[in-house]
């Protein structure tokens, strides 16, 4: 029977994700990882082909994590949509709270990763998920009975933009995020969402 691996591919992407969290994507090299793993480099290599295969796929791995939330909430809507987005803009500041060092990763955007060099396979999953968030906005679009561009916007706001915008103030204060963050993120969405 064979042995398991001493250092699985998650090992190196925690690593990659703290060092990304701490000193930025610059930080996330084969070395560093490797390093902070107490791993030999050939082994960070062994499992990721290039530096760019290693940020692509801590990038994404990341924002699939969360993202996987989201969906979920975004579909729970028993309680009709305006509950389902309300549940949504939660999670972002919820996902956050729980995992303030990929939070703290998501401030950065895919090309501070490197994305125009990430392999195809890496392209191909990010251009997914893009298309799986128009979707999601568009069906709560269509369940909340808003059309156009303006209520596009205004959902995307609502369920996107301003919880992003209360979890990005107070990570990059260094502060942690406040006990009222989900509250004020939920009132928020229903707000710009209206009465229904």
């Amino acid at each position: 029977m064979a042995r398991p691996p001493r250092y699985d591919s998650s090992r190196f992407l925690d690593a990659a994700v703290r060092l990304a969290a701490e000193a930025g994507p610059a930080a996330v090299t084969m070395a560093a990882v490797a390093k902070a793993v107490g791993a030999p480099s050939g082994s960070v290599y062994h499992r990721f082909a290039s530096r760019p295969a290693l940020l692509a796929e801590v990038w994404l791995r990341t924002v699939e994590d969360f993202q996987e939330g989201w969906f979920a909430a975004l579909a729970a809507d028993g309680e009709g949509p305006r509950a389902a987005a309300r549940a949504a803009a939660v999670h972002v500041v919820a996902w956050s709270r729980a995992q303030p060092r990929a939070a703290a990763l998501l401030l950065y955007g895919p090309a501070d990763f490197g994305q125009g060099g990430w392999p195809e396979e890496g392209e191909a999953r990010a251009r997914a998920g893009h298309e799986r968030v128009r979707t999601a906005l568009a069906g709560l679009c269509a369940a909340l009975g808003e059309d156009g561009a303006q209520a596009a916007e205004r959902v995307a706001l609502a369920v996107v933009d301003v919880p992003l915008t209360i979890v990005r103030r107070h990570l990059r204060r260094g502060e942690d995020l406040p006990p009222y963050a989900e509250q004020l993120a939920g009132d928020s969405a229903l707000a710009l969402l209206g009465a229904g």
